[in-house]
């Protein structure tokens, strides 16, 4: 690092100073706290992004956000290039440099990991860094933070997004390193047209056969809900009413966290809801849970996360055995099909997808486990109970099955193999593989209940929970355990 570099990092860290008495630490949600605590760290994460960009020589994303946390939250994280989360060999110097006490400890601590990484400062190309915020008011000044975080490398540049969703900004750092115009408007276009493809090819007669003519969505007063108005002028097959979408305090009575954990109505639905099919978003648009009101009641027989794992699991199992009926081996593939559950999923869920002849597996709690076992098959679908969740499908699966569609559009076109095909690929492009998305899985949900001709309740009876209370317990700063 030359002196210019090192003088530029100095000034640059002696705006934001850290805050005394408190320690922050990198987790699967990156860093969190109290929104006027962040911006020293939010500034440190703004280099580590730029650091980031330069050893991989990609695209990296950086999102301010809280998720569900209460609006006076806010967070920082990284999107690593291929749109999932950061590394893990980086979170300790993640925390490294979030707990620096001055800036010249700071400016040590990262010498030290350049010299350890072996990263050269001012030869290496340009560094870009994509940043993102939701809605909360510290957004603003945190995105500033972060900019002048990137900005304190020299060679870096940031290219704000705006007000987006989280995972509107991992899609976008993904589709950005593999050549993909990467705009929200892109995003739209791809969610939009892989979902017209698996309307076109929903099983015959079932379209909108007992699924109801409305859907209608608790957006948790966040990002989620100005994102799903915008989307749904477009979507001439799905009505779809939005409610709780920037009117009210965020998260607050509201939202995929609340509804999943408190089994009730989130704020503005009740007893004249009861039957329709709903759900929810969180504050960010990463989780997704289904709902239905009960009867002269706020309370609801919940959908969660484990049930939306079921559905994918059992129509891609569907899909397989279709697109593998009646093949030779010379043009079969024996696509590797894992689902991966935590935990915390209820019990119920994975004998169900047991008895499907499905492989479970379970991981540690945290998403960055879930996503890491999902990606060791032809096609990994995670999802926690809280609705937070995806699919991935490997490079090869889809190159083989792009060739395999290509071959029966030319022998068999229209025939139940073709169509199989064509699902598949559909919903590698509706789901967002960066990371669990809310607005495209419920697009793929709803697709896959047309494709049935299923209710949320026939959904719901696919198999019943195994009781089960989930709480928070606060403690205060001391306690005693007695053993």
């Amino acid at each position: 690092m030359n002196q210019e570099q090192r003088s530029l990092l100095l000034r640059a860290a002696s705006r934001f100073p850290a805050p005394l008495g408190v320690k922050f630490s990198y987790g699967t949600s990156g860093f969190r706290a109290d929104a006027s605590l962040l911006e020293s760290t939010v500034f440190r994460v703004g280099m580590l992004a730029a650091l980031r960009s330069i050893q991989t020589t990609s695209v990296i994303g950086l999102m301010i956000t809280a998720s569900h946390n209460q609006v006076s939250d806010n967070g920082v994280k990284v999107a690593d290039p291929s749109g999932g989360m950061l590394t893990q060999s980086w979170e300790p110097f993640a925390d490294a440099i979030a707990n620096a006490p001055d800036p010249l400890s700071l400016l040590q601590l990262l010498e030290d990991f350049l010299n350890k990484e072996n990263i050269t400062l001012g030869t290496s190309p340009a560094a870009e860094v994509l940043l993102g915020r939701d809605t909360r008011p510290s957004g603003m000044s945190l995105v500033e933070a972060a900019k002048q975080g990137i900005a304190s490398i020299m060679g870096a540049s940031a290219t704000d997004m705006g007000v987006v969703t989280t995972p509107q900004l991992h899609w976008m750092v993904r589709a950005k390193n593999k050549g993909i115009e990467a705009s929200e408007l892109n995003y739209y276009d791809q969610l939009l047209t892989s979902f017209g493809c698996m309307l076109e090819y929903s099983a015959q007669g079932n379209c909108s056969k007992n699924v109801g003519d409305k859907l209608i969505v608790d957006a948790a007063d966040g990002v989620g809900g100005e994102k799903l108005v915008k989307l749904k002028t477009s979507l001439s097959l799905l009505t779809i009413d939005v409610r709780n979408y920037g009117g009210g305090v965020l998260n607050e009575g509201v939202g995929a966290d609340y509804v999943q954990k408190e089994k009730v109505v989130p704020r503005n639905f009740g007893p004249e809801d009861a039957g329709i099919r709903c759900a929810s978003l969180d504050g960010d648009a990463d989780r997704l849970v289904y709902f239905s009101v009960l009867s002269n009641s706020n309370k609801i027989n919940l959908v969660d996360g484990d049930k939306i794992l079921s559905l994918f699991s059992l129509f891609l199992k569907e899909q397989l055995e279709i697109l593998n009926r009646h093949e030779d081996a010379s043009k079969s593939y024996q696509a590797s099909l894992g689902v991966v559950q935590t935990a915390y999923a209820n019990g119920a869920s994975t004998d169900y997808l047991k008895q499907l002849g499905l492989e479970v597996v379970l991981t540690p709690t945290g998403v960055k486990y879930l996503h890491e076992k999902a990606a060791e098959y032809d096609i990994g679908i995670y999802f926690e109970a809280n609705g937070h969740g995806t699919i991935l499908f490997s490079d090869s699966f889809l190159a083989w099955l792009e060739n395999r569609n290509n071959e029966l559009s030319l022998t068999s076109k229209g025939s139940e193999q073709h169509k199989a095909a064509l699902r598949l690929l559909a919903v590698s492009k509706l789901i967002n593989q960066a990371a669990g998305d809310a607005l495209s899985g419920l697009l793929l949900v709803e697709a896959i209940l047309q494709h049935l001709g299923w209710s949320i309740h026939k959904w719901n009876a696919l198999y019943k929970d195994l009781p089960s209370r989930q709480l928070k317990i606060s403690f205060g700063s001391f306690f005693k355990l007695i053993l």
